[in-house]
């Protein structure tokens, strides 16, 4: 059997309920996450983290498929919303981060993705420092794992609502390349690219059945959510320019 973590995830198990495990304190940001200049965001996600945070969409395989992601920073390994004391004050936090150290993996089983998904946990977090049980005696989850396991359930169906969203953006061909380019105040210029953006002035060209499509899924508010999350850019460059 071969599970696959997800990114930033070192080396995961399956979650045993006689495994003590140390729980995210609140706010506590991973330290994956201190050195992310993007992070994935899922279908509910778009309307809590475009107030904060540009929404753009990447392909890791040349444009046949695509992902939502908040930008964190404006270069690799640049995060300006990570602080020696947690997460930025007043600003949403992601819940891939919420969910760490646990993930629903990918497994295969003679070289077969297997359609379940399995609970897994960091192998570090395992019987660290404060661990705790996450099953009482009789086999029940704790209330604080019972909340955790929502997370990953719901967070894992929302993924799949985002991939969605992100297959019909491009069956649309509603998508369109962008690159930030910017000239800091402290000096020196700086480019963003790899990026893509919806194009708003092609759904004005889409077919009726195709918006009502977009609406009944509740995609076209997510569409605006991302659009209007670009503004953020420009927070994102005062945000870098005040911690120089």
């Amino acid at each position: 059997m071969q599970i696959n973590p997800p990114f930033g995830y070192a080396e995961i198990v399956p979650l045993l309920k006689t495994l003590r495990v140390r729980l995210p304190r609140r706010g506590e940001v991973p330290d994956f996450a201190r050195k992310l200049n993007a992070i994935p965001v899922s279908f509910s996600e778009f309307a809590a983290a475009a107030r904060d945070y540009p929404i753009v969409f990447t392909s890791g395989d040349n444009g046949k498929s695509f992902a939502p992601v908040a930008v964190l920073g404006m270069a690799a390994g640049e995060n300006l919303f990570a602080r020696a004391d947690g997460w930025a004050p007043g600003t949403y936090l992601p819940a891939y981060i919420r969910r760490y150290p646990f993930c629903m993996a990918r497994v295969r089983l003679d070289q077969v993705e297997q359609q379940n998904r399995m609970i897994c946990v960091e192998k570090a977090a395992v019987d660290a420092e404060g661990a705790e049980a996450v099953f009482d005696e009789k086999g029940e989850p704790t209330a604080q794992w019972r909340d955790l396991q929502r997370l990953l359930a719901e967070y894992e169906a929302d993924l799949e609502r985002g991939r969605e969203l992100c297959a019909v953006l491009a069956e649309y061909a509603l998508f369109e390349p962008i690159t930030l380019q910017a000239t800091l105040n402290q000096g020196g210029k700086l480019q963003l690219s790899g990026m893509h953006r919806v194009d708003e002035k092609k759904i004005e060209h889409l077919e009726v059945g195709q918006l009502r499509n977009l609406a009944q899924k509740g995609m076209l508010g997510r569409i605006y959510a991302h659009l209007l999350s670009l503004e953020n850019f420009s927070r994102l460059l005062e945000r870098r320019a005040a911690r120089a």
